[in-house]
């Protein structure tokens, strides 16, 4: 969640003078869209009406360099589409979403955007990102929000070559649009509204994850050619006074156990030292053992070592969660990672591996908020925390 924008150097933003507009990747080209589906809608292009759909769904292909609609002969550079209706909504792949959705011909398929403001887009991220919460954990929505915010306006952009700011995905953040929508989570955007986190006067690079499992993580033990931030330091979870409860122990995802047999481990190898290290996949003969080489500032594994035939082939953090994938192609949960072999004489028959929390370990714990909430702290507590030195400051 939230790793790949961050993991790229960004231009400070400016501070606006209202509320920005944001433009959500919703399809990148994609074969074809459905639309409608959500109440009346109309498609302008050009600035001319061209386009009526009422409570039905039409399908928008590319041709070319423009889009066109299921059943029509009019060909589109670009379709924008919104309700007539006040507070009316725009259904795009069986989902409804505020604001406008434009659709252009891009890469020999059809991408759809979806404009609205901010605090909007909120309102589809913070339930998506942290699930329906109870009354006593509103503080944690109210830190989503607030983390949401900043990595939205300090992103804002990314992607500008391809015709939007951020993707709906888990590349950036989980937008469900009205759909993932929830009356707790609405109201802990409406009561942050405006509000980022900032260091030296600038939005900061805001990380967030599932699960720390123990501790949190520092940038450059998950991400290549990252830099350490003073506000990002690697924190405990720890509750006071607890000898081994930590705030995300609530976690689903708190301790999970992979295992593979040599065989399966090999297959899987094979194939991902070759796509993600660039090294042969011949290499990989017989595996003779997996060993933790390194740990960074929060204990998890900074190198892990694969002993082949012909020595060893050494894995960086990284890379350690997508070339050590599970027996059913997952990527591993986390890199806080103990490894238990099983040898038959000098011959490695299983490779067991144990680990703590969920996701790259980077800044805010989403269920340490929850388990931090729960415990009564607040919102500004709760950043306090996981952004050691960052301020909450209004930023619109």
């Amino acid at each position: 969640m939230a790793a790949g924008a961050c993991a790229r150097p960004q231009p400070q933003p400016q501070r606006p003078a209202q509320q920005p507009e944001l433009r959500i990747g919703l399809a990148n080209g994609a074969p074809q869209v459905t639309v409608g589906g959500a109440g009346r809608l109309t498609g302008f292009a050009e600035g001319m009406a061209v386009l009526q759909v009422d409570n039905r769904q039409v399908t928008v292909s590319a041709d070319g360099r423009a889009v066109v609609v299921s059943g029509g002969a009019e060909r589109y550079e670009r379709l924008l589409l919104m309700s007539p209706d006040p507070g009316g909504v725009v259904g795009i792949n069986g989902r409804r979403y505020r604001g406008t959705v434009e659709l252009m011909a891009r890469d020999g398929g059809v991408t759809a955007v979806n404009r609205l403001e901010v605090e909007d887009y909120l309102l589809g991220v913070v339930s998506g990102e942290m699930g329906r919460r109870s009354s006593s954990e509103v503080a944690a929505l109210a830190a989503q929000a607030v983390v949401s915010r900043t990595y939205a306006l300090r992103n804002r952009g990314r992607f500008a070559s391809q015709g939007y700011d951020l993707e709906a995905g888990v590349s950036d953040q989980v937008y469900g649009g009205v759909d993932a929508e929830s009356p707790e989570g609405s109201a802990a955007v409406r009561a942050t509204t405006g509000l980022i986190l900032t260091y030296r006067g600038q939005p900061i690079a805001a990380f967030f994850h599932s699960t720390c499992g123990y501790a949190t993580a520092t940038p450059g033990e998950a991400f290549r050619g990252v830099a350490d931030l003073v506000y990002l330091r690697s924190v405990s979870d720890r509750r006071p006074g607890s000898a081994d409860g930590y705030y995300c122990d609530i976690s689903p995802r708190f301790r999970w156990t992979v295992e593979w047999d040599q065989a399966t481990l090999r297959d899987i190898l094979r194939r991902t030292v070759s796509r993600q290290l660039g090294v042969s996949a011949e290499t990989v003969d017989e595996i003779r053992g997996v060993r933790v080489a390194h740990t960074g500032r929060s204990g998890r594994a900074s190198e892990l070592r694969i002993q082949v035939g012909q020595g060893e082939i050494p894995v960086h953090a990284p890379d350690i969660r997508t070339v050590f994938a599970t027996p059913e192609g997952r990527p591993l949960g986390s890199t806080a990672v103990q490894v238990h072999p099983e040898y038959q004489g000098n011959r490695l028959v299983r490779l067991k591996v144990v680990g703590a929390g969920w996701g790259h370990g980077v800044g805010m714990c989403q269920w340490g908020a929850v388990g931090r909430a729960r415990a009564g702290q607040d919102v500004r507590q709760i950043l306090a925390a996981y952004y050691p030195g960052a301020h909450i400051e209004r930023w619109y």
